[in-house]
C-alpha cells in the first residue's frame, strides 16, 4: 500500500484482479482455476469464511476431476503441511505475502487483498450473486486496481 501526495492510501498498481462472471457452478470454477495455479506452479490461499462453504469446496478439490488431484489444506492444519501445500483453505487471509494469488470466495472484498499478485473473484449466476460482484469489482477499480474481466457461459460449465 502507498500513500499519494493528498495523504490517500492508494495500492500497489503491481495487483491484477481477474474476474471470473455467468458460470452455473461456483466451486467447479473455482476448482478449476486453483488447478490452472498449481500447474503454473504457484501458491494459492482460497479465501471462504463460511465453514459449510468450506467443507463443499473441500470435497469438491478432492472429486471435480477423476484423474487429477488438488494437492489442498485447511489453514488451521499443521504448520508444516500449510507450508508445502499449494492450495490453502482459510476463513481469513494472512497479513504476509506468503501466496502469490487470493481466491475470493466471500461475498466482500477479503482484508490485506492489496498484499497479493493476482486476486481471483468468481460471479455466479444468481442476482444476490451478481451484484455482490458488482460492488467488489467497483471497490477495485475505485481504488485503481488493473481488472481483467472474463465472461463465462453458464451453458457449459
Amino acid at each position: 500500500m502507498l500513500i499519494d501526495s493528498i495523504g490517500m492510501y492508494r495500492f500497489s498498481e503491481m495487483t491484477q484482479i481477474n474476474f471470473y462472471s455467468g458460470t452455473a457452478d461456483k466451486l467447479l470454477t473455482a476448482c478449476q482455476l486453483c488447478a490452472k495455479a498449481v500447474r503454473q506452479g504457484l501458491r494459492v490461499i482460497v479465501y471462504v469464511p463460511d465453514i459449510s462453504l468450506m467443507a463443499q469446496f473441500d470435497q469438491r478439490l478432492w472429486s471435480f476431476s477423476p484423474t487429477s488431484f488438488i494437492p489442498h489444506c485447511r489453514n488451521d492444519e499443521e504448520i508444516s503441511l500449510v507450508q508445502q501445500t499449494p492450495v490453502i483453505l482459510s476463513n481469513k487471509t494472512p497479513n504476509n505475502a506468503a501466496f502469490d494469488v487470493l481466491l475470493n470466495l466471500h461475498h466482500q472484498s477479503p482484508p490485506y487483498f492489496e498484499q497479493f499478485t493476482k486476486i481471483i473473484e468468481i460471479a455466479g449466476t444468481t442476482q444476490e450473486d451478481k451484484s455482490a460482484a458488482r460492488e467488489r469489482y467497483r471497490n477495485y477499480k475505485n481504488a485503481g486496481f488493473d481488472i481483467h474481466h472474463y465472461q463465462l457461459d453458464a451453458k457449459t460449465d
